[in-house]
């Protein structure tokens, strides 16, 4: 008889979650132990390999299955029937993940979409498995439901890969400060002892930032009480925005404010823009007002993901740097070659 995917976990299944903490938890932080795990920056994908076949959904639950079609077919060979595994969708260009190729998949035409799997073909990354031989497995401690994941695992072949996991802390801080280099986020910790619980942000993120020297040339919200620092860099000879801030404390507005001028002269970013410029991942299409403001270079701590013309996630403003010239900073070097 073959197995099939069991009937509690018809898709969409609904994914655990992890919450963001500053600091990588110790080894015993977590019950039954600390597993840490690289933070993986792709899609994250939900893979049900059933018996009339093989699907693929993110965690909002949407269906990714015709975007990834070199996944279903290495799934259907590699994977048996009765089988849910909890992983990421990832595109590699050299040793560098892409995002913005990953990207690329979800906006393809039917007849564009071949040339991107053939020429830059996608990979699956497994690190949890929800269901083996059609039984429903996530009340099983992480450690059973790993080393079961682990046989699974055990013959498979690109583009099918199993996330590498370790109880050693010494080598996740080497993964935190190592593996950005390749376009990895940060780690994930999770508890050896906890069952897989949809829905909750049962396990950890340390996601790796970094300090950075920005132009900000326009806020959201007065001069006197911003809001939000709206930030640009030097690309291609035009200061283009490229992300804003999370939203500012009182303390850190005030300290602001005292260094914001009205522009003198043209400025280089128009008054109203839309969400998406600001944000590409939003739902909101509406309009932004700017308050527009003299260039000034302000220090931010950002999250290591960029797009390939903008932050990925919100910034966090530390501190204004009215000392340097806004027209002496550079693009970084680690984000011109990404």
């Amino acid at each position: 008889m073959t197995e099939d995917v069991p009937p509690a976990l018809h898709p969409p299944v609904s994914l655990a979650l992890a919450k963001a903490v500053d600091s990588i938890p110790a080894e015993a932080a977590l019950p039954g132990g600390s597993r840490y795990e690289p933070k993986w920056d792709g899609y994250r994908a939900c893979a049900l390999v059933g018996a009339s076949g093989v699907s693929l959904y993110s965690r909002q639950g949407k269906e990714l299955s015709r975007y990834f079609p070199e996944l279903l077919e290495a799934l259907v060979g590699q994977v048996p029937p009765g089988c849910v595994l909890d992983g990421e969708a990832v595109v590699w260009s050299g040793d560098r993940l892409d995002f913005d190729a990953l990207q690329r998949r979800l906006v393809a035409s039917k007849a564009g979409l071949p040339a991107l799997v053939r020429e830059q073909p996608a990979s699956f990354v497994a690190f949890d498995l929800l269901a083996v031989a059609g039984h429903d497995i996530r009340d099983t401690a992480l450690e059973q439901r790993r080393e079961l994941l682990e046989q699974l695992a055990a013959g498979w072949e690109p583009p099918l890969n199993l996330s590498p996991i370790t109880q050693d802390r010494a080598q996740a801080l080497t993964w935190f400060e190592e593996l950005h280099h390749a376009g990895l986020e940060g780690l994930v910790v999770k508890g050896a002892g906890q069952s897989y619980q949809g829905g909750v942000r049962q396990w950890i993120k340390v996601k790796r930032r970094e300090s950075l020297d920005v132009v900000c040339a326009a806020v959201i919200g007065p001069t006197d009480r911003p809001q939000y620092v709206v930030v640009g860099l030097p690309m291609e000879g035009q200061l283009c925005i490229v992300g804003r801030s999370t939203p500012l404390t009182a303390k850190a507005a005030r300290n602001l404010a005292a260094y914001l001028h009205p522009p003198q002269g043209p400025h280089p970013w128009p008054e109203v823009i839309t969400e998406t410029m600001l944000n590409r991942f939003s739902k909101d299409k509406g309009p932004v007002t700017l308050t527009l403001v003299a260039p000034l270079v302000v220090e931010v701590s950002a999250d290591v993901a960029w797009t390939g013309n903008a932050f990925r996630h919100p910034l966090k403003f530390l501190r204004a740097r009215p000392e340097l010239a806004p027209t002496s900073l550079e693009l970084p070097p680690h984000i011109k070659s990404r």
